[in-house]
This record gives structure tokens, sequence and C-alpha cells, in this order.
């Protein structure tokens, strides 16, 4: 029976050079210089530094852009307020892997209203569509591509 995978993954070697790329431009550019400002990676979590909220501010196009450029989308990140750290100020974003329970079932019941003849299965962090033809599977697919999940999904183990 047909079947495919939708996940939400993000390559953690392409984010990591997004961030280095970010961190050369950060530091080469000239209202950043003598500054505090920089930007690091530690597991799946990106910490912005600065000496300001405004600094932050100005940081997050460089970083977004990079990220985007490499193939990352803008919608797995997960950002934290902006807090004070020492003598400057300090915001985390966490990058999103997986799809959570609450976003799997809301794909779901989408994929049930659709009306197609496809099956959709919770299966830890990814969701398994099954259904007998490979039409319905291509339907599904351009669905939960439309549907406003607040994630970004990729598709990957299609059976044919």
């Amino acid at each position: 029976m047909p079947s495919f995978d939708c996940v939400s993954e993000v390559d953690l070697h392409e984010l990591a050079n997004a961030i280095d790329q970010t961190s050369r431009e950060i530091g080469n550019r000239f209202d950043f210089k003598g500054t505090s400002a920089k930007v690091e990676l530690s597991g799946s979590r990106i910490t912005v530094f600065a000496d300001s909220d405004f600094q932050v501010q100005q940081i997050h196009p460089v970083l977004y852009q990079k990220l985007v450029s490499r193939g990352i989308d803008i919608e797995s990140l997960d950002a934290k307020a902006v807090e004070p750290s020492g003598k400057g100020v300090r915001q985390y974003l966490d990058v999103r892997q997986g799809i959570d329970k609450d976003i799997a079932k809301k794909a779901s019941t989408t994929i049930k209203q659709s009306k197609l003849k496809v099956q959709a299965q919770i299966q830890g962090e990814q969701l398994r569509v099954t259904g007998k033809k490979r039409d319905d599977l291509q339907a599904a697919m351009k669905l939960l591509k439309e549907a406003e999940l607040g994630i970004p999904i990729q598709f990957q183990n299609f059976r044919d």
C-alpha cells in the first residue's frame, strides 16, 4: 500500500554553516565594531548576544537571510524574549525538530475533513499517510503544504 511520512526536520550541518556565516558578517559590519554582538549555536539552540535590544533586532535580518539561503525555513525557529545578561542582552532561538502531538492531530484532522481516501497515523514525531492510490497521496501532500500548521513540513519515504 503506498505511503509517505510527513516530518519537520532541520539539517544541523546547514544550520551550523548559517550561524558561522552570520558570525563572520557581524564581525565585518561597521555598526557592530567594538560591540559584544555575536551568535552561537549549542545543540539545537541559537543564542544571540548583543549590547542592546536594538542590536539584537539588527542581527535578526542577517541571521534570517543566511538561514533562508541555506534552505532552512524560518518557521522552524521559536524565538524567546530578549533578556538581560551581564552588561548586555541575549535572546534564545530554539530550533524545532519533529512534529508536536498537537500539530500532528491538526494535520490528521485536516486530512480527514478533506474526504480524501487516505489514512493518517501519528508515529512519534512524524505523521505517516497511507492510501490505495498515488494520486490521493499527492493530493494529501498538496493539502498539507497549503495548510497553516505553523511548522515547515517535508515529505520522506514515498513508497509505491
